[in-house]
């Protein structure tokens, strides 16, 4: 083998090696410390990054860079339908004397009534339309103004951020009312399409009858091209009903979660992100397998994993929920079918009392994590709880894995 292509080797290897480190620490980084069975030193402890000060003592056992506020796209609604519907004129005609002639004439008038409620429908769903755009700017500009002030940071609880909390409920709340009026609407639509079939039926059952003269069937056939028209018309303005009822329910109960997410947020005064069900539900339903057991017992097995996060509640108030969310966010992005297992870790040392209150407080510990999650927007079923005990743990701790 020649110098140049043994050189040609070394660096295919060396580019080979430096792409699979590459590939482990950015694509797949690591966002917890050691396993409950590695050395104490193995991992550095770093505090999260929040919006107020770091306060004394160890919060949560990190990677060595702490991660980033997740920054918060500006969702927007849903587009509402266009079209307008508003059915042709029913053409005039001429009583012919005969008995067909008249029953023309009746059918004229009916569908003269009908194609007035079509005309009213559609100026009420102009006006939902324009009345639905105008609570979601309103919704969007309130939640806007409450991501720019979380982003800059602010007090925990801070009561001008609540009250524009509870504002942005209520402008939810008029969608909500918006999407009843339009479901209310769709039923009055479906009787008057289920009315424009009957006429349909009756027209061209007309034909049938005996002692018509040729004005009468000429009549009949400009009066059914008249009604087929409004037929269309009538399954369109259904179809962009049912759309658009469709785009706004799904939007109203996404932003739901976002908002119970988003109050999650405003009572720790600092920005987190998006509910964590909407990164969730792009998955297929877990098993029943992973459903929570709150309460459960099991020893601690990692099975060689390394947890994502590690919560040490060392001291009171540990503020690990912004660090948490950042940590599970970006675990769903990699892996949206991912669940996780909550193990609350107790010391294994002392005696038996003490080892019993250890266990107690970390149950309790984890209790108020599956709680915190919870209200981030993770579905429980995606979350399994179980306790236990190590022998190098000194406080009460909580270890997340990813399944």
């Amino acid at each position: 083998m020649t110098r140049i292509t043994k050189n040609a080797v070394i660096l295919a290897a060396a580019l080979a090696v430096g792409g699979c480190s590459w590939i482990s620490d950015n694509l797949f980084p690591s966002f917890g410390g050691d396993d409950p069975a590695a050395p104490p030193d193995a991992q550095p402890v770093a505090r999260p990054a929040t919006a107020r000060a770091p306060s004394a003592g160890k919060v949560l056992r990190q990677p060595t860079a702490a991660p980033a506020v997740p920054a918060v796209a500006a969702a927007q609604p849903p587009p509402m339908g266009t079209s307008t519907f508003t059915p042709p004129a029913v053409t005039p005609g001429s009583p012919t004397g005969t008995t067909v002639g008249t029953k023309v004439v009746q059918m004229r008038g009916e569908l003269g009534q009908l194609q007035g409620g079509i005309n009213q429908h559609n100026q009420e769903l102009q006006q939902l339309r324009a009345q639905t755009i105008s609570h979601a700017q309103g919704y969007h500009g309130t939640v806007a103004a409450i991501n720019s002030r979380l982003q800059v940071g602010t007090t925990p609880g801070n009561p001008v951020l609540t009250s524009q909390w509870n504002a942005a409920q209520t402008q939810l709340d008029a969608l909500s009312r918006d999407i009843a009026l339009l479901n209310s609407l769709a039923n009055r639509v479906a009787s008057d399409s289920a009315t424009t079939s009957y006429l349909l039926e009756t027209t061209r059952a007309t034909y049938g009858l005996s002692g018509a003269v040729d004005e009468d069937h000429s009549q009949l056939a400009i009066l059914e091209d008249e009604v087929n028209r409004t037929v269309v018309l009538v399954d369109r303005l259904l179809n962009e009903l049912a759309e658009d009822i469709n785009r706004q329910s799904g939007y109203v109960g996404r932003e739901r979660k976002n908002l119970t997410t988003l109050s999650v947020a405003v009572k720790n005064g600092e920005l987190m992100g998006a509910s964590l069900a909407n990164r969730a539900f792009a998955a297929a339903p877990f098993s029943a397998s992973a459903r929570s057991r709150p309460g459960g017992s099991a020893a601690v097995t990692s099975g060689g994993r390394r947890p994502l996060v590690v919560i040490r509640f060392d001291r009171p108030n540990v503020e690990y929920e912004q660090a948490l969310y950042t940590a599970v966010s970006r675990a769903l992005e990699r892996r949206p079918q991912a669940g996780f297992d909550l193990v609350a870790v107790a010391p294994g040392q002392g005696s038996a009392a003490q080892v019993a209150r250890g266990a107690n407080a970390a149950r309790r510990s984890a209790e108020n994590v599956l709680r915190s999650l919870t209200s981030m927007g993770l579905p429980a079923n995606r979350v399994s709880l179980s306790a236990g005990t190590s022998g190098q743990a000194q406080t009460a701790e909580v270890h997340i894995y990813v399944r």
